[in-house]
């Protein structure tokens, strides 16, 4: 009786009909993932809008964009080595308590020279999961600092890129109420998100560095477009969006001057001198960047979550961002 089986040229067939079914399905799971991912972060974003109107109905305005004030120890310490973020002062309204009770937000988050003060060592260094997008890598960028994607719009990036009385809804010392949101919180731009940095510190090889991870740095301020274009520095001291208790705009902060997923590097900027009021005011561009396909979530002052896709009309992309500026908002999506 002859023994039944598959012939090699079968064998064949059916390896090959199964790579070919597999490489089918694969981009289907990765699609499937994806779309996971990017609803978890919607979620993200949702939480930080739900929390934010808990802090506003506990103190009458929304968080502060970044702290500056004198700190009274170290008379000389520039006002705005405070920096604390809206993210930190957002900690007791997610129910992030251990990040709150280690944190000592009455002391500012840097000391002389740049060194974070003794009693924030342990704070800063905390990785809270609810700050950073799955999508994109869920680690530490620069030592010593919990990272985050997320981050509270600064609006237009008018005055070069400054953070001092921006016209978005976050600023240094902020204070925002709703009824300074005079666009509305349906058109104005709450928080949205950006890739976590990478390549190396303080490097003067752009070979090194890509576009939607570093970002060019320029040791003056305000911004202006030649400077930041004739610029050879990139991810100075720290990659972009290492710390997530810091109001600054490689961190928490970031501003509608560049589309989302610019196709450039962003510009980051120092004010030097001017007396401790303003001195080492960090300024820049920022854009908002993700790791989804296509565009970037962006959460609304009135708490909604929409998807800005990187083709959206700047003019649209731009009104959106300002609190105030009267102009005629049409739907990102």
């Amino acid at each position: 009786m002859p023994r039944r089986g598959f012939t090699l040229v079968e064998l064949l067939i059916v390896v090959a009909i199964i790579g070919l079914l597999l490489a089918l399905l694969m981009p289907a799971v990765q699609m499937a993932r994806e779309a996971g991912r990017r609803m978890s972060c919607t979620s993200n974003l949702r939480q930080l809008g739900t929390a934010s109107h808990s802090f506003y109905e506990a103190r009458g305005h929304f968080p502060t964009g970044a702290e500056a004030k004198q700190y009274s120890a170290v008379s000389a310490n520039p006002y705005t080595f405070y920096r604390w973020s809206s993210l930190a002062h957002l900690t007791p309204y997610l129910e992030q308590n251990v990040a709150y009770n280690t944190l000592q937000l009455k002391l500012p988050l840097y000391g002389p020279n740049l060194l974070v003060t003794p009693e924030n060592a342990a704070g800063v260094k905390l990785i809270v999961p609810l700050f950073l997008c799955p999508s994109d890598r869920s680690e530490m960028v620069s030592d010593g600092f919990g990272p985050t994607n997320y981050a509270a719009c600064a609006g237009s990036g008018a005055g070069g890129g400054s953070p001092l009385d921006a016209d978005g809804i976050f600023y240094v010392n902020s204070a925002t109420r709703t009824s300074d949101i005079t666009d509305g919180t349906s058109h104005t731009a709450f928080m949205s998100e950006s890739t976590l940095g990478d390549g190396p510190e303080s490097t003067n090889d752009a070979t090194q560095v890509e576009m939607d991870t570093a970002y060019k740095f320029v040791q003056t301020a305000p911004l202006t477009e030649s400077r930041c274009a004739d610029a050879r520095r990139f991810n100075v001291s720290n990659r972009r969006g290492f710390a997530w208790v810091s109001g600054e705009l490689r961190c928490a902060l970031y501003n509608h001057y560049y589309p989302p997923n610019y196709d450039g590097f962003d510009c980051i900027g120092v004010r030097m001198g001017g007396g401790p009021e303003v001195e080492y005011t960090p300024y820049g561009w920022r854009a908002a960047r993700s790791r989804h396909p296509g565009g970037v979530n962006v959460l609304f002052a009135d708490g909604s979550v929409r998807f800005a896709r990187n083709e959206v009309d700047m003019a649209v992309w731009t009104a959106a961002s300002t609190r105030r500026g009267r102009e005629s908002v049409a739907d990102i999506e």
